[in-house]
């Protein structure tokens, strides 16, 4: 279910960087970590979502993550932006 909501989103951030920096401004509704991700990355993440208020989604794989973002590699953490 979760890779399909990545799937059908209309706006994603993908990769650590680009997902912290949404986040830090309030610009996300969802966010999406691969469980196989390195976790010294991640869960900085999940503490700023924490934080923030914004609910985490835990998938089991970043190639799987990666492919329903449309990217070719794997992706450790996305986000689905708010709309509006």
């Amino acid at each position: 279910m979760s890779y399909e909501k990545v799937e059908r989103a209309k706006e994603l951030t993908i990769g650590i960087n680009q997902t912290m920096k949404a986040i830090e401004s309030n610009l996300v509704q969802e966010v999406f970590i691969a469980e196989d991700a390195d976790k010294r990355l991640t869960n900085k993440i999940a503490l700023l979502c924490k934080e923030k208020g914004v609910p985490v989604i835990y998938v089991d794989s970043m190639r799987r993550l990666g492919k329903a973002c449309g990217i070719d590699v794997g992706a450790a953490a996305a986000a689905i932006k708010k709309s509006g």
